[in-house]
């Protein structure tokens, strides 16, 4: 019987080592407690709003938009309290965004929230609340926090309740009550909102995204 012994062992080894080799990487990990709302290969879990579906793709880990009228890529499900985590790149003269609490009607920068994603340096005459980690149109951020063109930037974006947080670069830039600014409401009515879907916005050219995570809070 003895053997079979070194078959045995042999085959102890080279599983575990099989098993490793068929793990993707593209495939993000989230952190404990966390979910991926991309799973890195394609849309599923996504939706397009306002615009063409076929705009937007997915590669090797990369969530992405080419450009030319992609409108909105919404979840499918809807949120009302979280953190979502998720790095962007744009490119020169770049501009795009994160909707948060958005219905699937309308511009989800004024029906929901958009947090800002933009190259600040290539945009002449912004108002504060046009710059990268903005309630756009209704909190500035705090400071300008983005890397160079060319690298990655991270966002962690806390909503609870009417309390909310952006983290850009883990530099805290919007730390705001939204019942502070009910006097916004009129042209930016979504800050009202309690639930919605969270998106990208195509606003020329190709923005890229990447490890988006969530946690339900």
């Amino acid at each position: 019987m003895r053997r079979h012994l070194l078959p045995l062992a042999l085959l102890a080894v080279l599983l575990p080592a099989s098993r490793a080799d068929d793990t993707d990487p593209d495939t993000p990990t989230p952190p404990k407690g966390f979910t991926a709302l991309f799973n890195g290969k394609d849309l599923t879990g996504w939706k397009n709003h306002g615009g063409k579906l076929a705009s937007w793709g997915a590669d090797k880990g990369i969530l992405f938009v080419k450009g030319g009228g992609g409108g909105w890529l919404m979840t499918e499900k809807e949120y009302g309290d979280f953190e979502l985590r998720l790095e962007f790149k744009v490119p020169r003269g770049g501009n795009s965004g994160v909707a948060l609490r958005s219905p699937m009607k309308g511009d989800p920068a004024y029906t929901g929230m958009e947090i800002q994603i933009l190259d600040d340096a290539s945009h002449k005459g912004l108002q504060k609340w046009q710059h990268t980690g903005s309630i756009y149109g209704v909190v500035p951020p705090a400071k300008l926090a983005t890397k160079p063109i060319g690298q990655w930037n991270s966002y962690k974006i806390t909503c609870k309740g009417r309390q909310v947080t952006v983290e850009l670069n883990g530099e805290k830039v919007v730390d705001a009550n939204l019942d502070d600014y009910k006097d916004k409401a009129k042209g930016n009515p979504g800050i009202l909102r309690s639930t919605g879907h969270i998106g990208f916005q195509e606003h020329g050219g190709r923005v890229e995204f990447r490890n988006v995570f969530l946690k339900e809070l």
